[in-house]
């Protein structure tokens, strides 16, 4: 006999790229805000039938700002957001790029079960601040010229040294922006959020099943 998991309904908060430096207004007209609400889309139709709720991180400015880490400020608002409605659901992360980096600044939070990384901007070793315990996923064109694929593979492999369970995917050929077969960006990152996060069933003898 199955007995139903007990955890809430899981949540995944999706986050945009943006710039190093800004901090005009982000409106969702900007093409990074217009790219990650595909992506977010995508994902709660692949996830519709899994109970896991997907939405997009509004940004206040477009831009990291130094120490300020302006997109990891509006991740944690999002974050408090959750935690205060579902104390109970396991969270996950997607970013990309800017958005890659506010995640991993964000993954030891309470509740964060899941990251997932899509060419990520990792500066200054940012995977380092992911801590054991949560599970990884990374993903990054091997012809991207905006943010540097061998730094997210060589970090994504500490990660994993440290007793993250991490997974380095590589896409032959694309770049930056998703773009170079998009569905597949979308399906990778769904069957991720899906294993990692979707609810499952427990058997008496304690086994568990998807």
């Amino acid at each position: 006999m199955e007995i139903p998991s007990t955890r809430g309904r899981p949540q995944v908060l999706v986050l945009p790229g943006g710039k190093p430096v800004s901090t005009a207004a982000a409106r969702w007209w900007h093409l990074s805000q217009l790219r990650t609400a595909l992506l977010t889309e995508s994902l709660r139709l692949r996830l519709s039938g899994t109970g896991i709720t997907v939405r997009q991180v509004r940004y206040t400015v477009r831009g990291w700002n130094g120490d300020v880490r302006s997109p990891v400020q509006d991740g944690l608002r999002a974050l408090d957001e959750i935690r205060r409605r579902r104390p109970d659901a396991p969270i996950g992360l997607v970013g990309h790029s800017m958005g890659g980096r506010a995640v991993a600044h964000l993954a030891a939070q309470p509740q964060v079960e899941a990251v997932v990384a899509l060419a990520p901007w990792w500066p200054e070793g940012d995977a380092a601040l992911i801590p054991p315990g949560r599970r990884l996923l990374v993903a990054h064109g091997t012809a991207d010229r905006w943010t540097d694929p061998s730094v997210s593979e060589s970090q994504t492999e500490a990660a994993r040294r440290r007793g993250v369970d991490a997974t380095w995917q590589p896409f032959p050929g694309a770049g930056h922006f998703l773009l170079t077969r998009p569905g597949r960006w979308h399906e990778l990152t769904a069957d991720f959020l899906s294993e990692a996060l979707a609810p499952t069933t427990h058997s008496p003898g304690g086994s568990r099943e998807h």
